[in-house]
């Protein structure tokens, strides 16, 4: 029994003593095989990996004229399991010209992992960035009494001209969730925010490469490891080229001073977006260095909204512009011919229903229906449209409109290579149904054919509906870069996109553009020296109403196409016709005439008066 107590005891002490050893082995097997704490640890001591930020592709317009370039900006870095509380954090703070406060604080946050998700006591991260030359000499003289803090060169943007601040966009340091969407990224490092440096921010941004240091005993940098064998060199970013015309763009801000709304003009053979004004903008330079988290918020605060890009982001009426688009599916449809002519008692009245209109002769045809931007024309046609029993029901009647309308660029996104464009609005036959709960009648819905009710277009697809007129039929769907270096172009930008209407539907609807210009509404557009077209929009508002117009030039082997919209201009003659007639000017004879000029000058310096508004 004795020696039984005494083998049990022994199984049992043997027991433990494996379990012991179990335990170690597993220990040291996740220590030195599954986890590479201690690895980056020796590393961290031996190695410095020093990332080398690539240059950013720089930004030139049409005609070569740089826009955007890079200036060496520099980085103070801290790797945490250096720094290890042994700073002299009194002197550090006056070299930098901070609080200490400010030091504890950013210390802080370094290690925060919500506020810096890819934190790491072994990697450099970053203290404070976008120190001029002059700071920059100042820590370089004293950083060998900073231990832990490295001094990293890299690149900020520079901009050489004060506009198109919405369209080209800026750069800032990248958000939690850009560093948990791209593992590119890490703390600290810059990403494009808006506009084109957003959209073509894998092109714009290069690939980093690292330069590995040697450390001595001290953690001193001894040189390159290995003869810089293991270092890889960062690739720069590509160049890119806008379709953007800066000298029209310019032309295009300036008019548009003291006043909101926005200009847009196209290239109709290729789509190209010659200028994208918005108005209010702000000078990109107040996006750089670091001052520009301040004024951002600054901006973002402002009333009017200067970072709104209202060219593609504003959902506007497009009162009579629209009128085009539905002399091309009446025609198309069969609807009209155009020898079809309708009355106009001053608007569109039938069976109680009155849609005013301005004083002109009566019955028109539409040739001069468009000419003199005839309410009662287009009401009759949407009207006969909706009513026609070809269609079987008012549903799919409304459901055929909206079928050209969609081909013609509206109701979604036109894909322009810009973030944050809108889509408008183009209601369908189930809309109606839905709000009216299945009760409505042609009437009810007739202001559409006018370009207002539940219509809503943005000022870039009423450009590309002047650029789908001036084609004949066919549009390209509009981009901003003309070119990226040593790269073509994607498909979505070079192939034609068609619209429903006949080619014959076109061709009237040119001829009443052209009418227009001749004797009608858009005669302060009109020149000797090239066929314009033409269409105004006078927008109904709460306010004062919204000046708009549409136009392209030459009316043979167009140049252009443009659409102005001003947010309570008035009449589409007030604003609309001279600012659009001005950048066609601009653009095809390359200056303005003397007469041209003072006429821009006068229209620049005329504000409206918008007082509070929460546009």
């Amino acid at each position: 029994m004795k020696d039984f107590e005494l083998s049990r005891r022994r199984f049992v002490i043997a027991g433990v003593a494996i379990a012991v050893i179990v335990v170690y082995v597993i220990r040291l097997f996740f220590l030195q095989i599954l986890s590479d704490d201690y690895k980056r640890n020796a590393d961290s001591n031996a190695f410095l990996k020093k990332v080398e930020f690539p240059s950013r592709g720089n930004i030139s317009d049409r005609n070569g004229k740089l826009l955007v370039y890079n200036q060496p900006s520099y980085d103070i870095m801290v790797v945490m399991n250096e720094e290890k509380g042994r700073l002299d954090t009194t002197e550090f703070c006056r070299t930098l010209n901070i609080t200490e406060d400010y030091f504890r604080r950013r210390m802080r946050d370094i290690k925060d992992k919500t506020k810096n998700p890819g934190y790491s006591k072994y990697t450099q991260q970053l203290f404070m960035s976008q120190l001029s030359d002059q700071e920059f000499s100042v820590f370089q003289e004293k950083s060998y009494r900073f231990p832990g803090f490295y001094i990293q060169k890299r690149s900020i943007r520079q901009y050489e001209y004060p506009y198109a601040g919405l369209l080209l966009g800026d750069v800032a340091e990248v958000s939690p969730s850009d560093i948990k969407t791209d593992s590119y990224y890490q703390p600290g490092d810059y990403i494009g925010k808006v506009g084109i440096e957003r959209s073509y921010e894998e092109d714009l941004r290069g690939t980093k490469g690292v330069q590995m240091l040697l450390r001595d005993a001290h953690g001193r940098i001894q040189g390159s490891y290995q003869n810089g064998e293991l270092d890889t060199q960062p690739i720069p970013g590509k160049d890119l080229t806008l379709s953007i015309d800066i000298e029209l763009q310019a032309l295009g801000e300036r008019l548009m001073e003291g006043k909101l709304g926005a200009i847009v003009a196209i290239e109709p053979s290729t789509g190209e977006v010659l200028c994208m004004v918005s108005s209010p903008s702000y000078d990109p330079h107040v996006m750089i260095g670091r001052q520009r988290g301040k004024n951002h918020a600054a901006l973002s605060r402002d009333p009017l909204k200067p970072l709104l890009n209202r060219a593609i982001m504003g959902q506007y009426p497009p009162g009579s512009t629209f009128k085009t688009s539905q002399a091309l599916t009446f025609l198309t449809e069969h609807i009209i011919d155009q020898n079809t002519a309708y009355p106009c008692y001053r608007g569109f009245i039938h069976a109680g229903m009155k849609v005013g209109c301005h004083g002109h002769g009566s019955p028109l045809s539409l040739v001069p229906a468009i000419g003199t931007s005839c309410n009662g024309f287009f009401c009759w046609g949407l009207y006969h449209m909706l009513t026609n029993k070809k269609y079987g029901t008012l549903t799919n009647a409304m459901n055929t409109w909206r079928d050209y309308m969609v081909s013609m660029g509206f109701g979604y996104k036109l894909g322009i290579d810009l973030p944050g464009e809108k889509r408008g609005m183009i209601p369908n036959g189930d809309f109606y149904d839905h709000a009216f709960k299945g009760s409505w009648n042609a009437l009810g819905v007739i202001s559409i054919s006018i370009g207002q009710g539940e219509v809503t277009l943005t000022p870039l697809q009423i450009a590309n509906l002047a650029a789908t007129i001036a084609n004949r039929g066919f549009f390209y769907t509009p981009h901003v870069v003309k070119r990226i270096q040593d790269q073509p172009m994607d498909a979505t930008y070079t192939t034609p996109r068609y619209t429903k209407a006949s080619k014959e539907a076109y061709q009237l609807v040119v001829e009443g553009m052209r009418r227009a210009v001749t004797g009608g509404t858009c005669r302060r557009a009109n020149r000797s020296d090239y066929a314009v077209c033409g269409k105004t929009g006078t927008a109904q508002n709460r306010g004062r109403d919204h000046s708009a117009f549409m136009g392209f030039a030459p009316m043979e082997n167009p140049q252009i196409a443009v659409a102005v919209y001003v947010e309570n201009g008035g009449f589409g003659a007030t604003y609309g016709v001279p600012i659009g007639a001005l950048i066609m000017e601009q653009y095809i004879k390359g200056e303005l005439s003397p007469s041209s000029a003072a006429q821009a000058s006068s229209i620049q310096h005329q504000h409206i008066s918008y007082g509070k508004t929460d546009r």
